[in-house]
């Protein structure tokens, strides 16, 4: 069994609890118009690229072996590994095979994810994940179609699927520029999140390290005009947030 990855990074402190590794796969359905890994979005190795945009085919065994190399980090600092992307869930025979061999080994998992799958495969998944780092870009369907290229309603199906099982939750907001980001904006999305029953959120902020893929993949970069946004910039969003009833951090 083999999965096509774009990279698997150690040492990540920023995709869950802990020390971890984060294997990021190759696909998205999605196609934000903000995205920071454009490397990520087609499926399959694209050899006329620079290596470390081709993508490169992995075994299950491989990927076990790495993973399982820095399970020291992981018992020390409660980490673990996060399957992250593009979007796992394209790859889902192999995450679920990945995912089983670590939880055998005693390794905490995690699922960083759009919501965008078919309804059977994200149950199939979410029964292997420890937790969930689920991305809500917006509330709004037309709105988040214009953004991603998606409709919204199966991600809410998912995201009621996952908070009815009890697996620990967190979402998290991409602040962008002139699409979620007014103070109107973050009203609504304190309302969705607590419609499903939930009370905290993490902000992600908007950011330009992506920029030099694009010029390298010689895409199209849409937001390439905005500025980067610090903690300063989402502080009032934030508070608005909190000030719904949800705690929300950056």
């Amino acid at each position: 069994m083999e999965a096509c990855i774009v990279n698997i990074q150690k040492f990540s402190i920023h995709d869950g609890p802990g020390i971890r590794t984060t294997v990021f796969f190759k696909g998205c359905p999605l196609h934000c118009l903000w995205c920071s890994n454009p490397e990520s979005q087609k499926s399959g190795v694209q050899p006329d690229r620079e290596p470390a945009l081709a993508g490169k085919m992995y075994s299950l065994d491989e990927v076990v072996r790495i993973c399982l190399s820095d399970k020291v980090f992981y018992d020390e600092s409660d980490g673990g590994v996060t399957l992250s992307g593009g979007e796992s869930l394209l790859q889902y025979e192999f995450s679920i095979e990945l995912l089983k061999r670590l939880k055998t080994e005693g390794v905490h998992t995690a699922l960083e994810t759009s919501g965008f799958a078919p309804f059977e495969i994200f149950s199939n998944v979410i029964n292997h994940v420890d937790y969930i780092l689920f991305d809500l870009k917006h509330y709004e369907k037309n709105k988040h179609f214009e953004g991603t290229g998606v409709g919204i309603d199966l991600i809410h199906q998912n995201l009621k699927q996952t908070v009815e099982t009890g697996i620990e939750l967190l979402i998290r907001i991409p602040v962008i520029p002139f699409y979620n980001d007014s103070l109107e904006d973050a009203k609504f999305f304190a309302k969705l999140i607590k419609q499903f029953g939930l009370n905290e959120a993490q902000l992600l902020l908007f950011h330009q390290f992506g920029q030099r893929k694009y010029e390298l993949l010689g895409m199209p970069y849409e937001y390439g005009k905005y500025k980067t946004l610090f903690p300063e910039d989402v502080e009032e969003y934030r508070q608005v947030i909190e000030s719904c009833g949800v705690r929300c951090f950056i």
